[in-house]
């Protein structure tokens, strides 16, 4: 992410004409190679880059891909039409693991700062999925990998009034959540091997300048109840209509603008607008040197499920700043599409759900990176559909 200020790079975009065909990439794993097309040496304060080279690099990328028997279906939803039979299968389907891929590359970055986390069936019957786009260094997006979940199921167990509003519990369960974790992250003391952590690794960085944005989505078999710090993004495809279910925690929002300065800080415009010239965001996890200008409260958003409900995409800005909502839901869908299978056994249609999550997440990284996306790209795309 443009983050803290350290280069600055032009995002130009790329038309590209075709949108999804068949990938020959295997259902249980993923990698491919990504031209860097430029590098930023690490050493030197000037940011001053260097010319491509032209032998291939091959990128850290991954991909997570869960198989699970049946689509998560909504449950209580107008189901005259259909026999007790069939309600009993979407009943049991509607508890499992929706189908799910995921695609994390590095891109132009010459780090890996983005983190992310699956958590199938981490409270009884929902489950877990964040993306955390690290910045100046990966160790607080890794903890928030590892951590989140966890404080996450703890706050929603201990929420003492059981007969309150369901959005409202969800919402302090969130937020009470992000607090603990904004607290283990400004405390972090670097103990515990992280890999590529540049505090750990004795370079001149600072831990209280490190932070990450964190959207994190909880899909239950009537609700999903997304959280947001930051400018990662959660966006819903239903009924071929994109439906953000999170907003932007840019400097420069309105409302933003004003509490930070009503906090006494200032939205600096140093290659876009930034807290205090610095950080490109108003809401992260850590960055103890911000605080309280720049803050670690969620915005909670509880959307109740729908027979429409296509699919939902989590992505770092690394997608959002050169992708639109409306391109990316079209991508899945349409990689939904082509891989839906001939009617057959049930593993029949599992295994096409998990290839089409899989192509769509790989290729809105490839977008990304054709139209210049100068960050980290990182992308999960859950299957909602009731009808396969």
């Amino acid at each position: 992410m443009a983050e803290v200020l350290c280069e600055g790079s032009d995002v130009s975009a790329v038309t590209t004409s075709s949108i999804c065909e068949a990938s020959s990439i295997p259902a249980t794993s993923c990698e491919i190679d990504i031209r860097r097309l430029k590098f930023v040496e690490s050493t030197g304060s000037n940011g001053s880059e260097t010319e491509p080279t032209p032998k291939r690099r091959k990128t850290k990328s991954s991909q997570m891909i869960r198989r699970e028997r049946g689509p998560c279906v909504l449950v209580g939803s107008d189901q005259n039409s259909v026999n007790p039979k069939e309600k009993l299968v979407r009943l049991e389907s509607a508890l499992q693991c929706p189908r799910h891929g995921t695609m994390s590359v590095c891109g132009r970055r010459r780090d890996m700062e983005d983190a992310v986390s699956i958590r199938p069936d981490f409270i009884q019957n929902r489950h877990f999925f964040g993306v955390f786009d690290g910045h100046g260094c990966s160790h607080v997006a890794t903890t928030c990998q590892e951590r989140m979940h966890e404080f996450v199921a703890e706050e929603w167990e201990k929420i003492e009034s059981k007969d309150a509003l369901m959005t409202d519990r969800w919402t302090e369960a969130m937020k009470k959540s992000f607090r603990r974790m904004d607290g283990e992250a400004v405390n972090w003391s670097g103990q515990g091997r992280i890999p590529g952590c540049r505090c750990q690794q004795g370079r001149p960085m600072r831990s209280e300048h490190v932070g990450s944005t964190a959207v994190v989505a909880v899909v239950g078999p009537m609700r999903i109840v997304v959280a947001n710090c930051g400018d990662s993004r959660a966006v819903l495809s239903r009924n071929g209509v994109p439906v953000p279910l999170s907003s932007d925690h840019k400097p420069d929002r309105p409302d933003e603008l004003e509490r930070i300065q009503s906090a006494g800080g200032r939205v600096i415009y140093w290659d876009g607008p930034r807290v205090l010239g610095v950080l490109a965001m108003s809401r992260a996890i850590g960055d103890s040197h911000l605080k309280p200008f720049v803050t670690a409260e969620p915005e909670v958003t509880v959307t109740e499920r729908e027979e429409g409900d296509e699919c939902l995409i989590l992505a770092s800005d690394g997608l959002w700043d050169v992708v639109t909502n409306e391109m990316a839901c079209e991508i899945v869908r349409t990689c939904l599409r082509s891989n839906e299978p001939v009617r057959g056994g049930e593993g029949e249609v599992a295994r096409a759900s998990d290839k089409a999550c899989a192509d769509a997440a790989m290729l809105l990284t490839k977008l990304a990176l054709a139209r210049r996306s100068a960050d980290n790209v990182t992308v999960v795309v859950v299957d909602l559909r009731t009808n396969v």
